[in-house]
């Protein structure tokens, strides 16, 4: 039966010659008057192919479908406009959705940065400390530097201040949206969600401690987790406690570089410490400065800074000049600690002169001017500072050492090793009686104790 019914429908269609073809034609509508036939008798036909061959029912639908359009100008214009809105739908998802990855893309990258606006607009986002943090690891590293490790040290180091400066301002989404230089961030103006915000810092702060962890070392994956709970959960809190949060942040600030010399390294040592108390020190008159500027803006939003308690300035401008003269005596430390040249002593003094005459004015004259030429001092002296002192900077010693270690155990071992084969070589001569003026235990001292010289082992002539 099945045989006889397709036998019919090919048939029909071949009495109408070549079978029509079932997918849209761009064409169509010129072609509307050229179509002519029976067409019930043409669905009847498919139908019965539809029967024998059941993967041709779409195909069916749609020939249908063009088919009706074929018999009326009318349903074929309704079905060309349907086409026009499916187009223009599709359009509109895409643009909807390009809109959206740049919306949210400008709200991470908001979230992750911390704008400091107050009479001119500064941008002080992550890059300061990924700056730092590869300043520190260039001064760890011997005389060859590590560049996958220092673009990993720097990529994980922008990812945990990233996810630090999020959690910043999820903590202190009420008290931004009280004050005029950030009420317009994305947690306060209302264009992202706590959880969202929540959800980015998370992972955004367990991705970099991660690479930090497996392309450099848990050294360096310790500071960077330290120093984000100590900013977002301790320094964030206690700026609407207590004013000692300035010399908290400042802790906070002064420990990226010593994460990448860790990163280098893999130590701490005494040399490390002179780039983060650079950094603790310039912090102070650097947000002193800013606290006076935009104390009405910092009251307003219920942060209790060290200028809230100072109406008149005075402790505020003295405690900026006493920071900036602890400053002075790191270019010389440097020098004599071997980490730079004699150059940098001097460079970083006549920089450090700059950056206390601008406090000592403000000590003077405790006025926004002041205030405000202080700040601008502070912004120009860290990148002075910090370029002077990769420029003169020495490799590090102890981390030479450390790398040559290996390389030296190995000489000592093939002495050993040539000391043993001459002896072995010479039993023959020493069975006839041929005397030695020291004992041969005496080579055993090279192998348990590398780093003694091997001993200088002369036989007698007699």
């Amino acid at each position: 039966m099945w045989r006889i019914a397709t036998a019919a429908s090919r048939g029909l269609l071949s009495s109408r010659g070549a079978t029509p073809n079932l997918m849209p034609d761009r064409s169509i509508p010129s072609r509307f008057e050229g179509i002519a036939g029976d067409l019930a008798t043409l669905r009847f036909a498919r139908g019965l192919q539809a029967a024998v061959d059941p993967r041709i029912d779409h195909l069916a639908s749609v020939g249908s479908t063009f088919s009706s359009a074929a018999s009326s100008p009318e349903i074929a214009a309704e079905v060309v406009g349907s086409l026009g809105l499916a187009s223009s739908s599709i359009a509109h998802k895409a643009r909807e959705f390009s809109e959206g990855i740049r919306h949210y893309g400008r709200c991470y990258w908001e979230l992750s940065k911390a704008r400091l606006r107050c009479v001119i607009i500064v941008v002080f986002s992550s890059m300061l400390v990924v700056a730092t943090s590869g300043a520190g690891f260039v001064l760890g590293s011997s005389s060859s530097i590590d560049l996958a490790g220092l673009c990993c040290t720097c990529a994980g180091t922008m990812m945990v201040a990233a996810s630090a400066n999020s959690l910043n301002q999820v903590f202190e989404r009420q008290n931004d949206s009280k004050m005029k230089r950030t009420r317009q961030r994305p947690l306060p103006s209302g264009r992202i969600g706590v959880p969202h915000a929540a959800m980015w810092a998370s992972s955004v702060g367990l991705a970099g401690t991660i690479l930090l962890a497996w392309k450099a070392n848990y050294l360096a994956a310790g500071l960077a987790a330290s120093n984000l709970v100590l900013y977002a959960f301790v320094y964030t809190p206690l700026k609407q406690i207590h004013p000692i949060n300035t010399w908290v942040g400042a802790v906070v600030g002064a420990i990226p570089p010593l994460l990448g010399w860790a990163a280098a390294s893999g130590e701490v040592s005494l040399n490390s410490m002179i780039l983060p108390a650079a950094l603790y020190y310039w912090q102070i008159p650097h947000f002193m400065a800013l606290a006076y500027l935009c104390r009405d803006d910092y009251i307003t939003g219920g942060f209790r800074m060290f200028t809230l308690a100072d109406a008149s300035g005075q402790r505020t401008a003295l405690v900026s000049l006493r920071n900036c003269l602890y400053l002075l005596p790191l270019g010389f430390l440097a020098y004599d600690w071997g980490l730079t040249s004699k150059w940098f002593a001097l460079e970083s003094t006549l920089v450090t002169m700059g950056i206390s005459i601008g406090a000592l004015l403000f000590v003077r004259d405790r006025s926004s001017k002041n205030a405000r030429r202080m700040f601008h001092g502070s912004l120009i002296y860290l990148p002075v500072f910090m370029s002077a002192l990769l420029l003169h900077r020495l490799p590090n010693e102890q981390n030479e050492m450390t790398m040559a270690e290996p390389t030296r155990n190995d000489e000592v071992l093939t002495e050993t090793e040539i000391v043993a084969s001459e002896g072995s070589s010479s039993s023959y001569k020493k069975r006839k009686g041929r005397s030695q003026t020291g004992p041969p235990i005496a080579y055993a001292s090279v192998a348990p104790f590398p780093f003694l010289p091997a001993p200088m082992y002369f036989p007698s002539d007699s």
